[in-house]
């Protein structure tokens, strides 16, 4: 799952210790096999409740009422369920508007796996090569049509027209039937094979084994869609409501109204609530000048919160008044994605990770080490199953060494190399960071060549094919526990090419596609989790495609009468689906 921050270096500020991060609050209990049963403790969202039942709960102390305003830096790209990718839109259509056929509720400081639209977390057959869902009775639509199994068919369909809708998730591509050949409703107008449904049952076929479909059934893509009601050009301005919120005003890149579905029937769901009569989200605000506004808690500032990780003098301007501060992890880790299609030399990838000025660049867009960025050095953030301990640069993932970068590059022959990359120019903390990185790298011996965008279009500008850069900064973060959400999802070379850019570094070396065919195709789940630690570990210190800039969580504010409002340990994001207004 991508990060819901798209620049430089935005504060990511989490109160987390690298042992925790990615897990949670850490129980110390065996996560077991994250494929299978009920799993209590482990890494963040690995447990499983295939019986939770609806209604959900209300919480104690939630009163019906009032709207909640969700103020943010950050611009979602897109809210069209089958794209929506950033752990921000996925959590504001989750938990709000789109069910999916399963979903992850809050308990006890972990966020937990449970069924949604469908009556439990699927069935597969024996090899893992077939699951069906069966539809819940009483679903409905915002304008109260009744949902059908064959318009979760037709999401599904709809999630391979990449080139319609690009960066969406693509594991449909790697692991469903025909995933490498079929191109969604728009271009291949026949039946998909890989879908079939019988009166409530969808049943969904794969090409190889997939022990992961509950986990992945929870993305927004798999909602329900009327082929009917369907245009990819605008569908994602107003996407039908089957959860308790519908949209009443979209304006992309500004803000976002919600009211009351009186179509969501709760008697339907076991993870929601709909306790407030709306949601006004606003997009693309001044980072500082929010903050302040819920610090100090007057007026509308006490029913309003905000998704971005506070910064260090917010921080500490807050530190008494603990009960308005959400801590907790998030299993993320951010990346600079180097282009191996354009930095071929691996010395001089390498030379980049020496180059990067870790602790000023966090310093200066807001971190503060051990507390809000943690360094980091494997792609699998703290926390992930079979995730192994290794450095490739033997630099901690914080320890900047501009004289080894230039004695690298002198050996490639590369002095001077130009690096170019993105940053929001309209985000203060994004420029500070730009100034810091371009600094560290022209000491190790770079040409560095800043290429200003905006908050609005970042996550898109990094993903043109034809943009004349050869860094990507962004992130990662894990899609359910184990490392088949991160190397098939970002790292496989049949994504290479693919609308969207699903594979920022444009990965493609032989001997890894052999490695990752050989973990998805021939390896139990137990044998894979170790086997994508193994593979981690050797695609860093063998190719080094991406410079670790560390690892996230979540610092998150509210004002003194919202409720509800807990860290959802798989997004980094707000419990949106569980908030209330308090009296």
């Amino acid at each position: 799952m991508r990060l819901n921050k798209p620049a430089v270096a935005l504060a990511t500020a989490t109160l987390m210790t690298l042992a925790a991060c990615g897990g949670g609050t850490s129980t110390g209990k065996d996560p077991g096999n994250p494929a299978t049963g009920k799993i209590e403790g482990g890494a963040a969202g690995s447990g499983k409740d295939p019986e939770a039942a609806a209604p959900a709960a209300i919480p104690d102390g939630a009163q019906e009422g009032g709207t909640l305003t969700v103020t943010t830096v950050n611009v979602p790209s897109t809210l069209d369920p089958t794209q929506a990718y950033y752990t921000d839109s996925t959590a504001i259509l989750s938990d709000l508007v789109t069910r999916s056929l399963t979903q992850y509720t809050y308990r006890d400081g972990e966020m937990v796996l449970i069924p949604d639209m469908a009556t439990d977390l699927g069935r597969p057959n024996e090899d893992n090569t077939e699951w069906t869902f069966t539809l819940r009775d009483g679903l409905k639509y915002e304008d109260g049509a009744d949902v059908k199994a064959e318009d979760v068919a037709y999401a599904i369909k709809r999630s391979f027209a990449i080139e319609e809708l690009p960066d969406g998730p693509t594991y449909q591509t790697t692991f469903f039937l025909d995933g490498d050949k079929y191109k969604g409703p728009f271009q291949d107008k026949g039946e998909y094979a890989g879908v079939v449904v019988d009166g409530n049952d969808i049943t969904i076929k794969m090409r190889r084994p997939f022990t992961d479909m509950d986990y992945y059934a929870s993305f927004p893509a798999f909602t329900a869609i009327p082929e009917a009601k369907d245009d990819p050009a605008t569908y994602g301005k107003h996407p039908l409501a089957t959860g308790p919120y519908k949209f009443a005003d979209y304006k992309p890149g500004s803000s976002l109204t919600l009211v009351k579905n009186e179509n969501w029937d709760p008697d339907t769901d076991p993870g929601r609530i709909q306790m407030v009569d709306g949601w006004q989200f606003k997009f693309g605000q001044d980072s500082a000048k929010l903050e302040n506004v819920i610090i100090n808690d007057t007026g509308s500032a006490q029913t309003s919160l905000t998704y971005d990780n506070i910064s260090a003098s917010g921080y500490r301007a807050i530190s008494d008044d603990a009960d308005r501060l959400v801590t907790g992890t998030s299993p993320c880790t951010y990346m600079w994605y180097l282009d191996m299609t354009k930095i071929t030399d691996l010395k001089v990838r390498q030379a980049i990770g020496y180059a990067y000025p870790y602790r000023a660049a966090w310093k200066a867009g807001g971190e503060i080490e051990g507390v809000t960025r943690v360094p980091g050095t494997s792609i699998l953030p703290p926390g992930t199953a079979g995730r192994k301990d290794y450095d490739p640069l033997g630099i901690g993932g914080v320890d900047t060494d501009a004289a080894k970068a230039k004695e690298l590059l002198a050996e490639a022959g590369e002095e001077n190399y130009e690096i170019k990359f993105f940053f929001a120019s309209d985000d203060a903390l994004s420029v500070a960071a730009k100034d810091q990185i371009v600094k560290g790298l022209e000491a190790g011996g770079f040409k560095a060549t800043p290429i200003a965008s905006t908050l609005e279009t970042i996550r898109t500008d990094r993903t043109d094919y034809d943009a004349d850069i050869n860094v990507r900064s962004s992130g990662w973060c894990s899609d359910w526990p184990s490392g088949g959400s991160w190397f098939p999802a970002q790292w496989a070379a049949e994504l290479v090419g693919l609308e969207g850019m699903p594979n920022p570094a444009n990965f493609k070396e032989a001997d890894m596609t052999a490695e990752q065919d050989r973990i998805l195709d021939e390896l139990t789940p137990e044998e894979a989790t170790v086997a994508w630690g193994e593979f981690d570990e050797t695609m860093q210190t063998k190719y080094y495609p991406a410079v670790v800039t560390g690892y996230s969580g979540s610092a998150l504010i509210h004002g003194s009468k919202v409720g509800g409002m807990e860290n959802d340990n798989v997004r980094g994001m707000p419990t949106f689906a569980q908030m209330f207004i308090t009296g």
